[in-house]
């Protein structure tokens, strides 16, 4: 099956914060609704546009990989474009690089909220980062849609930040799915987990807990941006960890490679699917080892991950087919890549969002429109959404595989699941999905 990519900002602390930025700039909660019952907000749309921002790393070290999922999302856009947009308006999709430092992306964010003034912030990237201009966009009232991260503080509370929504698995379900598939399969493993020491490894802690706490030998954690993982990667060596569970970028990924080789350790290794890229990895791998990793592909050769949307692997998939359809007609420089699926996915489920809130759309009103639809959305995931009044969380499950020769080789249905001990089933619903043959969604309005 395929490889899915998604984003982990790993940097420095944001010196400004959400709230000051907030107060700052003033406005809170959803806009009032008119005397007809409709919205007052229609910033961000005119007769023929519809003006949608992001922040991404376009530079710096987070850039290789995660600069090519707004290359994606604007190549859908733009292939919507050119099919006459969405009710008469094209979309326009504005980009600003925040570097993956949570104070840029305060800023960037303030500039497209109150200079661009966007309709709608869509697949904003990262958790620290989109966690210093989370509560600026709700008391804005700017639609958050589909953020680029598995934290469960996008869609756990919409109470909190009704406005917010997330779009991939969250870390806590990955963690129960990979989990149960160990202790089920692996009963006497002694198991070691490599954790990135933010709400990533925190959640994705909890997740494996409920299956094997027992087996779980030692916990070693790093910080991001220290890429000395030395220590962490002997101590579970020590621990005499014989599967190692990683939940961490692809950076580290290859770091912790670099490591166990160099020490001569063996174990069976998991990673989650934000650090299992083949590709990335395996050129991460030579760049960090100074060419001294000849076969850098090679080394991923078992390793353990999950799946949630068809990527490049499969080619013969009839989403892919249309992502190279786009790329082709609308791409820039470079291949069809997963990262820029990931970006196609997004402005995907964005577009039929437009579609069901209606020709003349507001900004509660796609809100409301993906609480109500959101759960039927069509496209490439692999399992249903979760979107309802109560839950703001993406994807609801994965199917776990091992990579053979940069390929996922299923070890698993797609299995579905939810927080805390709601039950890991079986779920086929996808099975017979394709894209319409125009490569255009045709969601009718609610209401």
């Amino acid at each position: 099956m395929t490889r899915t990519w998604t984003t982990r900002a790993a940097m420095a602390v944001c010196v400004l914060t959400a709230g000051s930025l907030a107060a700052a700039c003033g406005a809170g909660g959803r806009p009032d609704k008119d005397e007809k019952g409709g919205s007052a907000s229609d910033v961000g749309i005119t007769e023929d546009t519809v003006t949608v921002g992001a922040h991404h790393p376009l530079t710096g070290v987070a850039a290789p990989g995660y600069s090519e999922i707004p290359d994606g999302a604007r190549a859908y856009f733009d292939f919507v474009n050119a099919n006459g947009g969405v009710d008469g308006r094209k979309i326009e999709y504005l980009v600003r690089d925040d570097g993956y430092n949570p104070t840029n992306t305060s800023q960037v964010t303030n500039e497209l909220v109150l200079k661009e003034e966007i309709f709608a912030m869509v697949g904003g990237l990262g958790t620290p980062t989109h966690s210093a201009v989370v509560d600026f966009l709700n008391k804005e009232g700017v639609p958050d849609l589909f953020v680029s991260s598995g934290s469960l503080q996008w869609g756990d509370d919409p109470g909190a930040k009704p406005f917010t929504f997330g779009w991939q698995p969250d870390y806590e379900i990955e963690g129960k799915i990979a989990g149960q598939w160990i202790a089920e399969n692996m009963p006497d493993a002694k198991v070691g987990l490599f954790l990135q020491d933010d709400d990533l490894g925190v959640d994705s802690e909890k997740g494996v807990r409920r299956f094997l706490d027992d087996q779980i030998v030692a916990v070693e954690k790093y910080t991001s941006g220290n890429t000395d993982v030395a220590p962490q990667i002997a101590a579970l060596q020590a621990a005499g960890a014989d599967v190692v569970m990683g939940f961490n970028t692809p950076s580290y990924t290859a770091l912790s490679q670099l490591v166990a080789l160099k020490l001569n350790y063996e174990p069976k290794w998991f990673y989650s699917s934000i650090g299992s890229d083949p590709a990335l990895v395996g050129s991460l791998l030579a760049r960090f080892s100074e060419g001294a990793v000849k076969d850098s592909a090679s080394l991923l050769d078992g390793v353990m991950s999950t799946e949630y949307i068809p990527g490049v692997d499969v080619p013969d998939n009839p989403w892919v087919q249309l992502w190279q359809r786009v790329w082709d007609e609308h791409g820039k420089e470079g291949e069809l890549t997963n990262y820029r699926i990931y970006g196609m996915s997004h402005a995907y489920a964005f577009v039929q969002t437009l579609q069901a809130a209606g020709p003349d759309p507001t900004r509660e009103g796609i809100v409301d429109a993906l609480e109500q639809i959101g759960s039927d959305l069509e496209g490439p995931p692999l399992a249903p959404f979760r979107y309802t009044e109560d839950s703001h969380l993406g994807i609801s499950g994965l199917q776990l595989v091992e990579l053979k020769g940069g390929v996922g080789e299923e070890l698993t249905p797609v299995l579905v699941t939810d927080l805390g001990d709601a039950p890991i089933e079986e779920d086929d619903s996808a099975t017979e999905d394709a894209p319409p043959e125009d490569g255009i969604p045709d969601v009718k309005p609610v209401g």
